[in-house]
């Protein structure tokens, strides 16, 4: 089994709702996303001849996918008013609504999913939300 994994951060803001402690509060975090990739075999021709996946091309959609959330107010859909959220948009903020809670968890499970959707073999992905705290997802079965 081959294993290949790359880091990216992104800074965004966030909350949790109906959470019971300063995470309710609106704060901003630099996360370190770690993507790894999996294969038993390697590539046979091409570019990618004896590869997994190249590390540029699992490089630039890593970053890719980091950078579309970089600078963003994440928000959990319905958690905010929409008299607020057209307030955040009229001043510029850049707003990212996901249909989950924000926690480095469910980051981590739709960087997988957004992974996945591009064609990488993602095995796993790492959300660290600061340097000693982690979530990590991986699908039942890997």
């Amino acid at each position: 089994m081959y294993t290949l994994s790359t880091e990216y951060w992104f800074d965004s803001a966030h909350f949790l709702t109906d959470y019971n402690g300063k995470c309710e509060n609106l704060h901003g975090h630099q996360w370190r996303v770690t993507a790894y990739v999996r294969s038993n075999e390697l590539g046979t021709s091409g570019t990618e001849k004896d590869m997994v996946v190249d590390f540029a091309t699992l490089k630039r959609i890593v970053r890719e996918e980091c950078d579309a959330l970089d600078h963003t107010f994440l928000v959990e859909e319905g958690s905010l008013a929409p008299a607020t959220l057209e307030a955040l948009a009229s001043e510029g903020f850049s707003l990212t609504i996901l249909p989950f809670r924000t926690t480095s968890e469910n980051l981590a499970r739709y960087l997988f999913e957004r992974l996945s959707a591009r064609g990488l073999p993602v095995c796993r992905v790492d959300c660290n939300e600061t340097p000693n705290n982690r979530a990590s997802y991986e699908p039942d079965g890997e």
